[in-house]
């Protein structure tokens, strides 16, 4: 028969990998949520939302694997016609549009938070950390969604080409101030809740 401590050993298990499933849909549905917070831009059109303030705590909060899963879900969610894109769209034809580098990078960001903040014993690293991930995984993403949104508007019949510059400028540097901000408001949520997700989550 078990013994008490392996008894609490294995429901304290079981609680842990509960909660880790628990937060995977619930950060996709925080980026959901924040995705339709949307203030688009010109002339292009790429749209200010609050999804990567959503997708810079799913990163900090739940690492490389979860993170991935949490963020995989949004797209495939959005993939298969639920209006969880910025300023409602869907589709995947969104994906393949000029946007879809951005989507795409909230995947392919994930595993960037925590080659900062998380040392080989588990614990966390100060503030500095946390904001120096947080604008990398901003920084990930725009690396992804500007030469996807060049590349889009330069192959596409039904829009405008761009030159790089432009590329940059209205799928980035436009962007910066928002990423500054939010990257700073991550970090003070983190500060806040990564002890806590730290013992019971990593």
């Amino acid at each position: 028969m078990p013994t008490t401590t392996e008894s609490i050993t294995d429901t304290s298990a079981q609680q842990r990998a509960a909660l880790r499933w628990l937060l995977v849909p619930t950060f996709t549905l925080f980026t959901a949520i924040a995705s339709q917070i949307a203030i688009p831009t010109q002339p292009l059109g790429v749209p200010i939302t609050l999804q990567s303030l959503a997708v810079v705590l799913c990163a900090l909060a739940l690492g490389p694997k979860l993170g991935a899963a949490s963020m995989l879900l949004y797209i495939i969610t959005g993939a298969m016609g639920v209006a969880v894109f910025g300023e409602g769209q869907s589709g995947i034809a969104t994906i393949l549009g000029q946007t879809g580098g951005y989507i795409l990078g909230f995947l392919i960001a994930q595993p960037a938070a925590h080659l900062i903040i998380r040392r080989r014993d588990k614990t966390i690293r100060g503030w500095g950390a946390i904001l120096t991930a947080s604008i990398v995984v901003h920084l990930v993403i725009f690396a992804i969604g500007v030469p996807w949104l060049f590349a889009v508007r330069n192959l596409d019949p039904d829009t405008d080409p761009i030159s790089i510059a432009s590329a940059i400028h209205y799928g980035f540097t436009v962007f910066v101030p928002g990423m500054i901000l939010k990257s700073i408001i991550a970090t003070l949520i983190a500060l806040w809740a990564l002890p806590y997700i730290a013992h019971r989550v990593w």
